[in-house]
């Protein structure tokens, strides 16, 4: 580790504490987008899905720990849950939980366009268009939290 970067790192702020009117308008919108995600009848599972792949994909460890808790609390299996990294190769996962996750990831990285197009294409043969909405939004939303955790370096305390 270079000095720069270690004396950085000692330096770290909490952008939601340093900020609290701006991550206060976060996480208004995420209660919007909940109920937006609601409203489109995406259950509880799903949305914790497309959090956790998009935290996955993020290297956020506080959003990870979350919403591993969360998703548990609603029903989802440990099992599922183990293999999320590697959902394009099992069968556990349901085509709409499949279309979900795809154009999560493609949320999370726009320019990689043909997949971005794949992603889209394949969510509108599952998703109607406020399933569809209600799954971008959601991953926009997640992504939006990751940086802030990310770059605060939000702790995950043991329990």
């Amino acid at each position: 580790m270079s000095d720069v970067v270690a004396a950085s790192a000692g330096q770290r702020i909490y952008l939601d504490k340093q900020t609290p009117d701006a991550y206060r308008a976060f996480v208004r919108a995420a209660q919007t987008v909940r109920t937006a995600a609601d409203a489109a009848g995406l259950d509880r599972i799903l949305v914790e899905l497309v959090n956790l792949r998009v935290s996955q994909l993020n290297g956020c460890a506080y959003c990870l720990d979350t919403h591993t808790r969360a998703a548990l609390a609603v029903g989802e299996t440990p099992r599922r849950l183990g293999v999320l990294a590697a959902w394009r190769d099992t069968a556990l996962f349901t085509p709409r939980e499949r279309a979900a996750l795809a154009l999560a990831e493609a949320t999370t990285h726009p320019a990689e366009a043909d997949a971005q197009e794949r992603a889209y294409a394949e969510a509108r043969e599952v998703l109607d268009d406020a399933e569809l909405s209600a799954v971008v939004w959601v991953a926009i939303a997640i992504n939006a939290f990751n940086r802030v955790s990310v770059l605060s370096k939000h702790p995950v305390r043991p329990s």
